[in-house]
């Protein structure tokens, strides 16, 4: 948890526009911005940012925020990582409260300095020195022209083992900050050398754009080590996590919910460069359920697998499809022809192939029985067997019971066999759900959370052009009127900020934040929309279903004292003498 001035700082350094800039096509219109809105289709531009305001609006959705709603509605990001990255962004330091006293080690923008000032190096060698044309021609006989190479900085690191230390030693980023930046190797008799040497590098991103790290490919045969070796692990840099492409294509895929997976990093490139800006690939390591786990929080339901049409690809594309199977994620296998891969069809057939291809894509189902009777006379009952049971096991390790039912359906349909022999109909909930106890939860959905998540929301992003909704709130809610603990705490800080003459938006709600249930309460308030023609309205309304509540919950208070039997005969008749008039007393708005 950040403290109050710190965030307040970062406020003062934010410029909307900016960041806003990196996502959208801005156009400037007199006083003030206009884009197409990120959040609905539309071809007009409705989305505005006035000129000094740190907040957006659209006026065909009603979409309103800061550049921290922004990046959690649009970007999917969760609260702290948003302004963890607009503060690198902007150059602020973060205060936490009550840290422990420690030294002080290196900075996650201090890496990033060094890792973005090494990038520009590898860019710069490999357009202009001697060494690096090279591997210039390399990439040009592999398709990929300057522009190409310009858009992603790709880069070349020379053969010399200390020319990218010299360069950070020069622009001031010492030892340390070099080696816990994955940039520099201790040898075992203790020398120092370049990370990466006589090869390609392709910057790796987070999602605002900056450096992490680095894959770097090899493009002559005697070079030491693995076609691909990547940055090793550091703070910044956890390979089992990173997605490949991601800050090229995550707008996109949280806007569309579906992403392509691709094996290598030329074949992500080539995909976003051809207008394909929703793929993604591994790096450098198995494709594996934290990688899933990224893309199911930017609520993608649908991927693409474009992988090589080798042995490998087609093993690969088994597993990864049923990984995402598991999580109810629809998955259709891209039909590449053979010996070929997204990069190669791009330069022989074009964007255009590419994209049919996609719209031929074969569902999970039919190509994972294809897949394991390749070889395999189905003519023969055990061969047969051999192949269904496989897939039947693999169906009841999903975890959607409607996928499972309907994908046994469809199982039974494809190898044509009844229903009953594969148990359709037969599956009971234990069977569904063979899970640690740690991890059994009941999703309910809680109405108050529901209702003073819209009150919340309709004060942040309505009151900045409706002022007459706080007379309103105060007219008639307190704090002690909300029954959700993260809500109160935000409603006290908004009439705070409110009285202090503070702006009261997303930062300073997030200031109060004291839990991770309270900052997912936060990440609810901003993921749905409001109608500011209707503001008024919509404000009261929510107003006095909160008084309502109260009001019954009071009376409901009452009746179940009454129930108890434990009162006398005088106690029961002044209750009930309450009841009544608290009966007659139907809550109504106060407007002044």
């Amino acid at each position: 948890m950040y403290t109050k001035d710190s965030l307040e700082l970062l406020r003062q350094r934010i410029n909307l526009a900016e960041v806003l800039s990196g996502h959208l096509n801005l156009q400037r219109s007199g006083s003030s911005f206009k884009a197409l809105c990120p959040f609905h289709e539309e071809k007009t531009p409705s989305f505005i940012i006035q000129k000094g305001d740190s907040h957006y609006h659209c006026f065909g959705c009603g979409a309103h925020g800061d550049a921290i709603a922004f990046l959690m509605s649009h970007v999917k990001m969760g609260f702290t990582e948003a302004v963890e990255s607009l503060a690198e962004r902007f150059q602020v330091t973060l205060e936490k409260i009550e840290e422990p006293v420690r030294e002080k080690g290196t900075s996650k923008a201090q890496l990033k300095q060094a890792l973005e000032q090494a990038s520009n190096l590898y860019h710069y060698l490999l357009i202009h020195s001697l060494e690096g044309q090279v591997a210039l021609q390399y990439l040009y006989k592999r398709g990929l022209d300057l522009d190409f190479i310009r858009q992603f900085q790709i880069g070349f690191a020379p053969k010399h083992g200390d020319v990218v230390m010299r360069y950070l030693r020069e622009m001031g980023i010492d030892e340390k900050v070099q080696e816990e930046a994955g940039l520099v190797l201790i040898t075992q008799q203790g020398r120092r050398r370049d990370f990466f040497s006589d090869r390609i590098t392709f910057p790796i991103r987070d999602p605002l754009g900056a450096v992490i790290g680095f894959s770097a490919r090899k493009f002559k045969e005697e070079t030491f080590g693995g076609k691909y070796i990547n940055t090793p692990e550091t703070v910044l840099f956890k390979k089992s996590r990173v997605l490949f492409g991601l800050s090229y294509c995550r707008s996109r895929i949280a806007k569309e919910a579906q992403a392509i997976i691709v094996e290598g990093q030329i074949d992500c490139l080539r995909l976003i460069h051809a207008g394909f800006n929703y793929a993604v690939a591994g790096q450098g390591t198995a494709f594996g359920e934290d990688h899933v786990k990224e893309l199911l929080h930017l609520g993608v339901n649908r991927v693409y697998l474009a992988l090589d049409s080798d042995e490998a690809g087609l093993a690969a594309a088994a597993k990864i499809g049923h990984l995402f199977q598991k999580k109810g994620v629809e998955v259709l296998i891209v039909p590449l022809p053979e010996d070929t891969d997204p990069d190669s069809l791009l330069i022989d057939r074009g964007p255009e192939f590419f994209g049919s291809q996609l719209k031929d894509s074969l569902d999970y189902l039919n190509f994972l029985f294809s897949y394991l009777s390749r070889d395999k006379d189905l003519h023969s009952p055990s061969k047969k067997n051999e192949v269904v049971s496989e897939i039947v096991a693999k169906i009841k390790q999903w975890e959607m019971p409607v996928m499972v039912h309907e994908s046994l359906k469809k199982l039974a349909e494809i190898s044509q066999v009844p229903e009953a022999a594969l148990g359709v109909g037969q599956i009971s909930l234990p069977d569904l759900f063979i899970k640690k106890s740690s991890s059994l939860k009941i999703q309910e959905i809680d109405p108050n959370r529901i209702l003073e998540g819209d009150f919340i929301r309709w004060l942040v992003f309505a009151s900045p052009q409706y002022p007459q909704l706080i007379t309103i709130a105060k007219a008639n809610i307190s704090k002690g009127h909300l029954c959700v603990p993260g809500a109160a705490r935000l409603y006290a800080e908004f009439l705070l900020a409110f009285e202090e003459q503070r702006p009261c938006d997303v930062l300073t709600l997030g200031a109060c934040l004291e839990s991770e249930e309270d900052q997912k309460l936060l990440s609810e308030i901003m993921q749905r929309k409001i109608n500011l023609v209707k503001a008024e309205d919509g404000f009261k309304e929510t107003v006095r279903k909160i008084l309502v509540r109260q009001w019954m919950d009071e009376r409901e208070a009452i009746r179940a004292k009454l129930q108890s039997g434990a009162l006398s005969d005088e106690e029961a008749l002044n209750l009930a003498r309450q009841f009544d008039e608290i009966k007659k007393r139907i809550p109504q708005i106060v407007v002044s």
